[in-house]
This record gives structure tokens, sequence and C-alpha cells, in this order.
């Protein structure tokens, strides 16, 4: 039980920022756009009850990535609906990478502030170790969460990208494809080679792109966490 309240601690506030960010982004930038529906729906807060969506909750202790309700955005608010939306999209994954960007600065200022004597390393570590793992399991949730949404396939963002730039029948095929993309991204990442082949290689690139020598803490709050 020890073992399962420590692991919720280090997770419970990365996970819930970064799933949250990633959808008040899109409503944020909707509303730029012209779309208030997320506003008028009290959905541009950091209130999780407003937010979480049990499934995708639970699938974050359990798989390390998890997701949020999305945030209802409206495109025939928009003055130009295909090319608004691709904002709309990118916001979230930019959100992520950004919340990223900033752990691996904060996880390399932790790094800097390790004891260089054995004096002085007692109760700063016990400090720091919790501190440290935190930071890095944002700056690994975050990437894989900018990582994942950018697949193009609707109702991910990436999907939502692609539609904005392919002529309008594809766009047409696309959408008919959105009600089936769960079953699809099921299916891709349980099913085929994409998460060893495509994801995992460009998350771990850029988990040592950010985060330098302090790849190594990143390392070990996913081993403390998920075993590996």
């Amino acid at each position: 039980m020890e073992a399962v309240l420590s692991k919720l601690a280090v997770m419970l506030v990365p996970a819930l920022l970064a799933i949250m960010m990633h959808e008040v982004s899109h409503g944020f930038v909707a509303e730029r756009f012209g779309d208030p529906t997320a506003r008028l729906l009290g959905r541009l807060n950091l209130n999780p009850f407003k937010h979480l969506d049990p499934i995708g909750s639970i699938a974050v202790f359990i798989f390390g990535f998890g997701w949020a309700k999305p945030v209802p955005v409206n495109p025939s608010n928009f003055r130009r609906p295909r090319k608004d939306m691709v904002w709309v999209a990118l916001a979230g994954p930019l959100t992520n990478l950004l919340l990223a960007l900033f752990s691996a600065l904060l996880l390399r200022i932790l790094g800097w502030l390790e004891p260089v004597s054995p004096g002085e390393a007692g109760l700063l570590m016990q400090m720091l170790t919790p501190l440290k793992m935190m930071v890095a399991f944002s700056l690994y949730i975050n990437i894989l969460l900018a990582v994942f949404n950018l697949l193009p396939v609707p109702p991910l963002d990436g999907g939502r990208i692609l539609m904005g730039f392919v002529p309008d029948v594809y766009a047409s095929l696309l959408s008919r494809l959105e009600p089936f993309g769960l079953i699809l991204i099921v299916l891709l990442v349980f099913f085929t080679n994409l998460w060893s082949l495509v994801l995992a290689p460009v998350i771990n690139f850029l988990v040592l792109l950010m985060a330098g020598k302090q790849t190594v803490v990143v390392e070990q709050a996913m081993r403390f966490l998920f075993g590996h």
C-alpha cells in the first residue's frame, strides 16, 4: 500500500496538469478564433472535476498516459473552419511540449543542486529525490502526450491537423473514420509495432534532447513507477 501511495504522489500532479492543460489550450485557442463553447461550458479552467475522464485517469496510473474529456469545439463559429481548426488542434501538443521544456529546465536545475559531499547528502537528498521523480515524470508524460496526439488518426489532434491540409474529399473520408478512431488507435498501439518502431524512439530522443544528463533520472522514475 505504501508503494502505491508513493507512486500516486509522484504521478498525480504532473499527470493532471499535463492532461488538463492540453484540453484547456484547445478551448483557449478556439475562443481566440471565435468559438466561445468551451468557456460557456466552464471548461477554460484547471478544475480537475471539469475535465477528468474516469477511464483516462485510471489509464495514466496503469500505462503511463491517459486522457481527459475532450473540450467541446464548434468549428462553425470560426471564420475559416478547416484552417482555424488546425491551430486549435496544434494547441494541445504544443502546450505539452512547452510543459516538457519547462520540466526539463527544472530537472536540470535540480541536478545542479545535488550535494557534493557526503555530509550534505541526507536531508537534501530526501527532499530532492521525490521532487526530481515528479519533474522527470512530468517531462515524460508531456512528451508522450505531444507525440501520441500528433498521430494522424482522427479524433487525435494529428488527424484534425491532417484534415486541414488534404483536399476536401480526403478530409471527408477522414471525418468518417472518427467514430472508429479509438478502435483504430488501440489496434495500432497494441497490435502493431507502432510503439516500438515509431513512438518509443521519438519519445526517447526528445527526452534525451531536453533532459541531457538528467535522462538517467527519467529512466529511474519510469522504473520506479512502472518497473521498466
